[in-house]
């Protein structure tokens, strides 16, 4: 056994224990603010340019990273430090890879929830907007942009984001709303831009048409109605006397006394219906009522002797909702050249104004029987097929009707409805749907043509920014066409090029790809036009003669240099001869539209990537989440493909959304929001960045107190290791190096070899995007192959061997190389951290970020260390589960004091032990192994031919590295030491002798 007894001396500042100024807690919300600070005062664009500069300076390759603009409103969420932290994580790694990164942060500015913000402000002064001159709200609204961009501005860069924020972007800079105006301008003169009038989704709420991209879907109770128009007219080729008895020809009795039935979930479109739309495919029949259901608490609209029509297929669902107990089908029919009547006709029966005009029934692909009536109620001014089947059918433009007027109610020439709401828009109930729904039910019923009514929840269109329901609203707007040849792209249309551009860039992920594309395939033109007052302007003037836009290049010249000059305010400020010239402005209308933000946004690349030196224009990347397929990089998309015939962007990479840790959309009303600023405050930056490290980014992701605890966690275990590291390296220097790769002993060789495999690894997933698949491999190999295995195999080496000893010496060369890489292959996902060990360790040599990722030598490679580390880790696990047996019944103190006997009946094995101290592998003071297996000994189910007796050391225990061997007292100078400590405490002697 050993002897414990009290040594004569005390050995412990013999032994060089690691030593770092590095501390064991990270006070991250306080050590940041310290390192940005020193980041700032690098150049006179802090740590950005300053390497920058240093990759210029090495002709370094360009990689441009394009910024999709966070809108200018409110503090930071957990969805834009999501986003800003992966495109940090881009140009970091980029930078560290050698590449000189362009990157220049921008904002959004223009657009409806500002406009709302400044309404709101002048409401609360008691002044309605259309009270306020125009130039002091828009003034207002960029003074509140101007705000929120700083703001913002220094919350991203509290995250450790770098990039050029000194000259950062904004759509509302004055040299910005020029190049959007140009870009405007390359449309109009292309021939792509047209006026129209047809129905697009419109926001009674926000008083503005929306594009697709700004429409979001909810469920929606709504109203439906089964409604009879009254047959007035037929052809007479379709239908003739059948021949039967009864009568029962369609049209036999006089007046006409059938109905055609359609169904409609929005009854306040009735009085804008002009037709009826039907399919020749689908089969309909007439059915003639017999009975109605009885004991009802109300009287069924419908009629004994009623005559409707309806699609087969939906006839019983039909005789169920008219509360019909029988009913029988009396002919088939064909709708073709039917003519009905309004179902309000009867309240107003002229043709000019009123509804006593005809209501035919057209031919539609868009009609099918798989629910409703068969029929569609065909209102061309508020729905996009009711108006293409109109067209379609031969009727002009100029014959569809206004009904609803930009704030949600009937135009004042509407009979019966005058004035009333669709929707509210205005006081508590806004966004809510008005009288108007149930003031057309009334009167149908009142007409007798309401056959039923009930109530759906189905996906209704909403507002994105208002969350309120919209409506289609016939309106003139302005578009750019999808499907025109265009000479200027090579006679190909916008839709043909852009899908080209889709086919030639990179997706991250993939499936990126087909979701983009399907949206530029079946999308509409291009809605651009708005009805609003903060926004770039559609600044151009229409021939009021011929209603073209006027194309001259000197007038666009002086619309541009007076917008570069004042800003967008002054085409709404300045007299129109300011712009106009020589030309006569009574000739011309001045389109005082603004344009759709997402046309803004999607011109950034014009002025912020083109006519710089430092940049380059198409971008290598843009990153944004997975709804901007649909928005900023379609817009992006079209604008450039419009004006260049090519994407603005080579590669897109999309990330999902952040949940809360059940995986619910979060919502302050649910309590369940995440702050950013909380998270750096209590815990910093650093642990924000590793958790957006550590997810799936291309998947919706999740955080929340467990999850960040457990992030929390990790970071703690790759700062132990980097204070280690620190700590194991104090006083290393080139002295000390062991420069040839033979010298290593074979255990060196393996983490050298992991180190060269890491490399490839950890290049390969920054070029791909896939950070968590830098991050997780480095975590596992800290806590692994270092902390597990490299460490603690060599603790006893680091702290007890002669410093001139080549095993420590060969110790401490890969621990540098490890510290060499780790520190910059961490450094674009934990920045902080990486920053505060390397200059820790170097503080002269500058940031951490200037450094490039370093070439590891192909020799390093040594897949028979790896095979033989995998080896002597399935037998040490064995050896490990035996000693925790032991220690458990109290046989066993620590495992210095084992000597197992390690029986292997596997000669592979067995020979991943040549040239190995098993001792020093199982970390016991000895060990034996022997060839062959053992009966009674310990094993493991899971590793075959091995057994382990695990016997007690046999010896004396040293009292510096407490190891016991029979050797301890030997060396009569130190009594209680072991031969290698007994040299190592006399060569600290004879350095510390006076």
């Amino acid at each position: 056994m050993a002897d414990d007894a009290t040594p004569a001396r005390d050995y412990r500042e013999t032994v060089f224990l690691p030593d770092t100024p590095f501390p064991m807690r990270g006070g991250l919300p306080k050590k940041e603010p310290e390192i940005l600070e020193g980041w700032a005062a690098l150049s006179d664009k802090g740590l950005y340019g300053a390497v920058r500069a240093a990759r210029q300076a090495a002709g370094a390759p360009l990689f441009v990273m394009h910024d999709g603009p966070p809108y200018a409103n409110g503090a930071i969420h957990i969805g834009h430090a999501l986003n800003k932290t992966l495109k940090d994580f881009v140009v970091r790694s980029r930078f560290a890879l050698g590449y000189d990164v362009d990157y220049v942060p921008g904002w959004d500015c223009h657009g409806l929830p500002i406009e709302w913000k400044i309404e709101e402000e002048f409401r609360a002064k008691g002044r309605r907007k259309d009270e306020v001159p125009a130039a002091e709200f828009r003034k207002r609204c960029r003074e509140y942009a101007a705000g929120w961009i700083e703001a913002q501005k220094v919350e991203f860069q509290r995250l450790g984001v770098l990039g050029d924020w000194w000259n950062r972007y904004a759509t509302m800079d004055y040299s910005s709303e020029a190049t959007i105006v140009a870009e405007f301008h390359k449309f109009a003169t292309s021939g792509q831009l047209y006026r129209g009038s047809k129905p697009v989704m419109w926001s009674p709420v926000e008083r503005t048409a929306l594009a697709d991209a700004e429409i979001e879907y909810h469920n929606h109770v709504s109203p439906t109605v089964w409604v009879k128009f009254p047959v007035r007219a037929y052809d007479e080729e379709h239908f003739s006397l059948s021949g039967n008895k009864d009568g029962d020809n369609v049209f036999r009795l006089q007046p006409n006394d059938a109905s055609v039935v359609i169904w409609t979930t929005t009854p306040w479109t009735i009085p804008a219906n002009r037709a009826i739309s039907f399919n020749p495919k689908v089969e309909y029949g007439l059915y003639e009522v017999e009975a109605l259901e009885e004991n009802l608490e109300f009287a069924p609209w419908s009629k004994v002797g009623d005559r409707l029509i309806v699609a087969d297929k939906l006839a019983e669902e039909v005789r169920k909702a008219a509360k019909v107990a029988s009913w029988r089908r009396a002919e088939p029919v064909d709708p073709t050249g039917l003519i009905c009547a309004h179902p309000l006709a009867t309240f107003d029966p002229n043709p000019d104004g009123g509804y006593g005009f005809d209501v035919p029934l057209l031919a539609g692909d868009h009609v099918t029987d798989d629910a409703g009536t068969g029929f569609v109620h065909t209102a061309p001014g508020h729905g996009a097929d009711d108006y293409l089947v109109w067209l379609k059918s031969g009727y002009a433009l100029d014959s569809i009707p206004d009904t609803v007027d930009p704030d949600g109610a009937y135009f004042p020439h509407v009979p019966l409805f005058a004035g009333l709401k669709v929707i509210e828009t205005e006081g508590k109930k806004t966004g809510k749907f008005g009288a108007a729904n149930g003031a057309v039910m009334d009167r149908l019923i009142e007409a007798g043509n309401l056959l039923a009514r009930g109530r759906v929840e189905h996906s209704y269109p909403h507002s994105w920014r208002s969350k309120a329901p919209v409506i289609f609203r016939n309106t003139p707007q302005w578009f750019i066409r999808m499907d025109q040849a265009v000479p200027t792209l090579g006679g190909q249309t916008l839709r043909e090029v852009a899908v080209k551009a889709i086919a030639d860039t990179a997706f991250h992920p993939e499936a990126g790809r087909n979701r983009i594309g399907s949206m530029v395939e079946s999308r509409p033109d291009w809605l651009i036009s708005r009805q609003r007052a903060w926004g770039t302007p559609l600044a151009m003037f229409v021939d009021k003669e011929t209603g073209r836009p006027l194309i001259d290049p000197a007038v666009n010249d002086r619309i541009l240099a007076i917008i570069r000059e004042g800003g967008s305010d002054a085409w709404f400020e300045r007299p129109d001869e300011d712009f106009l010239g020589p030309l006569d402005p009574v000739q011309y209308e001045k389109v005082v539209d603004i344009l759709d933000v997402w046309f803004d946004s999607g011109s950034t690349h014009a002025f912020t990537l083109e006519g710089r030196n430092d940049s380059a224009s198409p971008a290598d990347l843009y990153l944004e989440g997975s709804d901007q397929h649909r928005g900023w990089f379609q817009s992006s998309l079209l604008e450039s493909c419009g004006t260049r015939g090519r994407a603005p962007y080579k590669a897109v990479l999309t990330h999902g959304f952040t949940q809360d840790e059940n995986g619910e959309k979060m919502s302050k009303s649910k309590g369940n929001t995440v702050e950013p600023q909380t998270i750096t405050k209590e815990s910093g930056a650093e642990i924000l960045r590793l958790w957006a490290a550590m997810v799936d980014y291309s998947e919706d992701q999740r955080i929340g107190k467990t999850i960040l605890a457990t992030t929390t966690d990790a970071y703690r275990k790759l700062r132990n290791t980097t204070r280690y590291l620190l700590g194991a390296l104090a006083g290393f220097d080139e002295a000390e190096r062991v420069p040839n790769y033979a010298d290593f002993p074979p255990l060196e060789k393996y983490i050298l070899h992991r180190l060269w495999e890491l490399d490839g690894q950890v290049k390969a997933a920054y070029e791909a995007y896939r950070f968590s698949d830098v991050i997780r491999p480095l975590i596992d190999f800290c806590q692994g192959d270092l902390s597990s295995l490299f460490f603690d195999i060599r603790k006893d080496c680091l702290y007890c061997d002669i410093p001139t000893a080549l095993r420590r010496r060969a110790y401490r060369t890969v621990l540098d190389h490890v510290f060499e890489r780790l520190t910059v292959w961490l450094s674009p996902l934990t920045s902080f951290t990486m920053e505060e060990a390397w200059t820790t360790r170097f503080p002269e040599a500058g940031s951490n970020v200037l450094r490039v990722m370093p070439e590891t030598p192909a020799a390093w490679r040594n897949d028979a260390e790896a095979a033989r580390w995998a080896k002597v880790e399935t037998v040490t696990s064995v050896v490990t589960s035996a000693l925790e047996v032991e220690r458990r019944e109290k046989r066993l103190g620590s495992a210095l004091e084992g000597a197992p006997v390690v029986h292997i009946n596997d000669a592979a094995l067995l020979a991943a032990f040549d040239d190995l101290d098993a001792a020093e592998v199982f970390r016991t003071s000895a060990a034996t192994l022997v060839a062959g297996e053992a009966t009674g000994a310990f094993a493991l189910d899971e590793v075959k031919g091995v057994a382990v007796e695990p016997k007690l050391a046999d010896g004396k225990k040293c009292a510096r590295s407490w190891r016991i061997l029979p050797e301890v007292g030997t060396d009569p100078r130190y009594p209680e030491l072991s031969l290698r400590d007994a040299e190592a405490v006399a060569w600290w002697d004879r350095e510390h002798a006076v």
